[in-house]
């Protein structure tokens, strides 16, 4: 399915050959990807449980968001809002509009299932560009507070600032309804 298309970028849904292209540039990044998570988006798409955005910028692949229908975990869990899951532009793509049309497309997505959408960010400076841009796109803070590894935490509880420790922001989609 092809989401948004212009002259020189195209927004799609995932091919299964996609799974190894993401696993291959993350591993090239240092990162520790798992084949496993991209075979599972695929898997989730055609069950339609999660939509999957692949942004294609004059024939390369060059960013992609998850939207997961009805999550189960987190503080907006079983409640029928979507949340934006593994938002991300390749390092070498990054500052040229490319996420913004990605969300773009993927907030109009998740309009038509409900007013409201949801995320997580992560707390470490590493995301602080992205923490940046979700205020600046009108994401809030839920109010939950901080979570680890998938728990809401406790004040004053340990945790470890890695990639695993979050906070929640929602956003208001009421205008981009039809």
């Amino acid at each position: 399915m092809i989401y948004y298309t212009s002259d020189d970028l195209t927004i799609r849904d995932m091919k299964k050959e996609d799974a190894e292209f993401f696993y291959n540039t993350y591993l090239s990044y240092g990162w520790h990807p798992s084949i496993d998570t991209y075979l599972g988006y695929y898997k989730e798409q055609e069950e339609n449980k999660r939509k999957v955005f692949i942004a294609v910028h004059e024939g390369n692949v060059v960013g992609i968001c998850t939207l997961v229908l009805n999550p189960v975990e987190g503080p907006f869990g079983n409640r029928g809002i979507p949340e934006i899951v593994d938002f991300g532009v390749f390092f070498d793509k990054q500052n040229r509009g490319f996420g913004t049309k990605i969300l773009d497309v993927v907030e109009e997505e998740a309009a038509k299932v409900n007013s409201l959408v949801y995320l997580a960010v992560g707390i470490h400076s590493g995301y602080g560009a992205a923490q940046r841009m979700y205020v600046k796109r009108g994401y809030i803070p839920d109010g939950t507070g901080a979570w680890y590894q998938g728990e809401q935490l406790d004040q004053y509880a340990q945790c470890k600032n890695d990639d695993d420790l979050v906070i929640f922001l929602s956003k208001d989609l009421t205008e981009l309804q039809l």
